[in-house]
C-alpha cells in the first residue's frame, strides 16, 4: 500500500458518532491521520467526496445471504467469501453471517466454516449469528418448526465453544426453549444473546435481561406486541435499558411511523440499530430463491414465501438509512449511527464503526441522496 497522504474532501464527514460538515479526512497508508481543518495540512492525493458522506462502513450483524447464495444452503468459507464481497458492493464492510434454524448438523458446520472464514481473514466477516434453532413455534415466521427445539447441554457446550473460539457470536434465542442459567452461561464466555421469535411476556423478558441478554432480534417482527395491560417483548425493549435491538427498516416490515414512536420511546443506555436480514438476491437482480427447498419471491422490495410470509428483506442498509431519516423523521447523525457506531459497540469490534486516528477503519462514499453508498478502502 502506498505512504502517499490521501485526503478526502469536498462533503461530509460521519466519524460514527458525529457529522462532520465541508471537512475533510486525511490517510496514510490505510490509517486515519485527521480529521477535520487539519487533514488537508501537508498535502497529498485529493479525492473529491462530491458532495456526500464519507462514513466507517457499514456493519450489518444480520446477513443471511447474498450475491446469489444463502449460508444455509451451503455453510462453507466459499459461501461466507461470496456473501461478504456482496454485502461489501452494498457497503457493509463488517458483517455477522446468519444461520437460520436449521439442524444440529448445520449448525456445527456454520460454526467450523466462521471459525475458518475469521482464521483465513476473509474481508467482512467479523464472526456469526446463530438465529434459532431455539425459537418459539409460535412466533417461528419462516423458520422450519421440524428444527425449532429447546436447548440441551450438548447444544449449550458447542455454543460455549463457539463464543469462546470467535470474536464476535449472537445467538438469538427464546425463553420458551432456553433457560435464564443457559444464558448466563453463554453471555459469561462472551456471546451477545438477543431475545427474537418469541411470545414470552413482559416480565419473563426483563427476567432474560437480568440474566444478560442484551439485545432483541427484528424489533416489532415474530415478537410478541405492545399491549395495553401486556407489554411483550416489544415493552421490555422500548421500557428497559439494558436492551439493544435490530430494526428492519425497509417500511415493509415495520411501518414508519412505529420505527419513529419507537425510537422517540427508547429508553437507554440500550439502543435500536439497523439490519438488512438480507436473504439471497442481495446485490443482485434474482427474483427468486430457495430455502431448503421452500421457494422465496422477490417482488415490489418484498420476499414472502408462497403463503405471503415475509421471508427476510430484500434490503440494504443505504435503503435503511434513508428510510429511516425520510420517513420516519429520525436524524441523520442518529440513523448512521445505527448502521456504524451502534452495532459495533453492541459486539465490542473495535477496528469497525468508527473513524478515528491513529486506527484503520473500512471508509464509504455515501451519496448525498442517500441512493448508494461505495467502498473506498
Amino acid at each position: 500500500m502506498s505512504s502517499q497522504a490521501i485526503i478526502y474532501r469536498g462533503g461530509s464527514v460521519f466519524d460514527g458518532v458525529r457529522l462532520h460538515q465541508d471537512a475533510a479526512l486525511r490517510v496514510e497508508a490505510g490509517r486515519i491521520t485527521g480529521i477535520g481543518a487539519d487533514a488537508e495540512a501537508g498535502g497529498g492525493d485529493t479525492v473529491d467526496l462530491g458532495g456526500g458522506i464519507l462514513a466507517p462502513g457499514y456493519v450489518d450483524l444480520q446477513v443471511n445471504g447474498g450475491g446469489g447464495v444463502m449460508f444455509n444452503d451451503d455453510p462453507s468459507v466459499d459461501t461466507l467469501t461470496q456473501i461478504a464481497a456482496a454485502h461489501r458492493r452494498l457497503g457493509a464492510t463488517t458483517i455477522l453471517p446468519t444461520l437460520i434454524t436449521d439442524s444440529a448438523a448445520k449448525t456445527r458446520l456454520a460454526i467450523e466454516a466462521a471459525k475458518a472464514a475469521v482464521a483465513g481473514g476473509v474481508p467482512g466477516i467479523a464472526g456469526l449469528h446463530l438465529e434459532g434453532p431455539h425459537l418459539s413455534v409460535a412466533r417461528k415466521g419462516a423458520h422450519d418448526a421440524a428444527f425449532i427445539r429447546p436447548m440441551a447441554d450438548a447444544d449449550l457446550a458447542v455454543l460455549v465453544d463457539a463464543a469462546q473460539s470467535l470474536p464476535a457470536l449472537m445467538l438469538t434465542v427464546a425463553p420458551e426453549n432456553v433457560s435464564p442459567a443457559q444464558v448466563r452461561a453463554l453471555v459469561s464466555v462472551g456471546a451477545v444473546v438477543s431475545l427474537g421469535h418469541s411470545d414470552a411476556e413482559y416480565e419473563t423478558c426483563l427476567t432474560y435481561a437480568e440474566a444478560g441478554a442484551s439485545c432483541a432480534t427484528h424489533l416489532f417482527n415474530a415478537m410478541s406486541q405492545l399491549g395495553n395491560r401486556e407489554p411483550g417483548l416489544v415493552g421490555a425493549v422500548l421500557g428497559s435499558g439494558r436492551l439493544n435491538a435490530g430494526l428492519i427498516a425497509d417500511g415493509i416490515h415495520v411501518h414508519p411511523e412505529v420505527m419513529r414512536t419507537a425510537w422517540a420511546a427508547k429508553r437507554g443506555p440500550g439502543r435500536i440499530f439497523l439490519v438488512s436480514d438480507a436473504m439471497a438476491p442481495a446485490g443482485t437482480t434474482l427474483e427468486a430463491f430457495e430455502l431448503e427447498g421452500r421457494r422465496i419471491s422477490r417482488k415490489d422490495g418484498r420476499l414472502t414465501l408462497a403463503d405471503g410470509t415475509l421471508a427476510g428483506a430484500d434490503l440494504d442498509l443505504t435503503t435503511a438509512v434513508r428510510v429511516l431519516t425520510t420517513q420516519a423523521e429520525v436524524p441523520l447523525e442518529a440513523a448512521l449511527a445505527a448502521a456504524t457506531s451502534i452495532p459495533a459497540d453492541l459486539m465490542q469490534l473495535s477496528n469497525a464503526g468508527r473513524l478515528q486516528t491513529d486506527r484503520h477503519c473500512p471508509l464509504i462514499r455515501i451519496a448525498p441522496d442517500l441512493s448508494r453508498a461505495d467502498v473506498l478502502i
